[in-house]
């Protein structure tokens, strides 16, 4: 790839990335591993739905897969420019294919790495009754108890990765925007999991002090 080949990037894309790179996110974090993102880069093997969406809703994740687009342009081809207009298209890329139906199933779906999901709605005075992940695989009901709530993770039956979590009783937890865990365990033959809620603020008042943002995830075989 020669340096002029940065002007075949259409202005408006170059534009779109750099506005995604630079936003901010209440509570962004990580959301794809690096592995999933350079398999992403060398063709090996496709982001899923979810993590389209994962990359799309994360700057922080959309600059590491920018890094690592960069690095390995490098390492094979002299000339930042050229590595620049890698990235770029990777990125933009990436990006578009992300803009349809989250939910839409793919052939390596069934490779989850986890969900995330927003609380769309401005507070009012009801309370919070469900919240749903961007991909529709996953749900959060709070349920009244007492002075609290419980909290039921529920995966829907349709999921392309419902049959594998449930023969691996995969551990699994949902974090909010800061990274709290509102909830973790295993599901249960209906695949569900219900834990109290753990906080003294209610869930909605919760959710939007940490960006209205909350994700299902794995639990990596090191935590506790």
């Amino acid at each position: 790839m020669k340096e002029n080949d940065m002007q075949t990037i259409p202005m408006d894309d170059r534009l779109g990335e750099r506005l995604l790179l630079s936003r901010a996110v209440p509570g962004d974090r990580l959301m794809l591993a690096d592995a999933t993102l350079l398999a992403a880069l060398d063709g090996s093997r496709a982001l899923t739905p979810n993590e389209r969406a994962a990359l799309q809703q994360s700057p922080l994740t959309l600059r590491r897969f920018r890094q690592l687009a960069l690095e390995r342009r490098a390492a094979g081809t002299p000339g930042q420019l050229a590595a620049h207009a890698a990235a770029s298209v990777a990125a933009g890329n990436a990006l578009r294919s992300g803009h349809g139906r989250p939910g839409s199933a793919a052939a390596n779906d069934a490779d989850w790495h986890g969900s995330s999901g927003m609380l769309r709605a401005a507070a009012t005075g009801a309370a919070l009754e469900m919240l749903s992940t961007d991909d529709g695989f996953w749900a959060l009901h709070f349920l009244p108890d007492g002075e609290g709530w419980q909290v039921v993770l529920k995966l829907a039956a349709e999921a392309p990765f419902a049959q594998r979590l449930l023969r691996e009783q995969t551990l699994l937890r949902v974090v909010d925007g800061g990274g709290a865990i509102v909830l973790q365990g295993r599901l249960d033959a209906d695949g569900e999991c219900e834990k109290s809620w753990p906080f003294a603020t209610a869930p909605a008042p919760h959710f939007h002090l940490y960006g209205a943002r909350f994700a299902v995830e794995p639990v990596p075989s090191a935590a506790p």
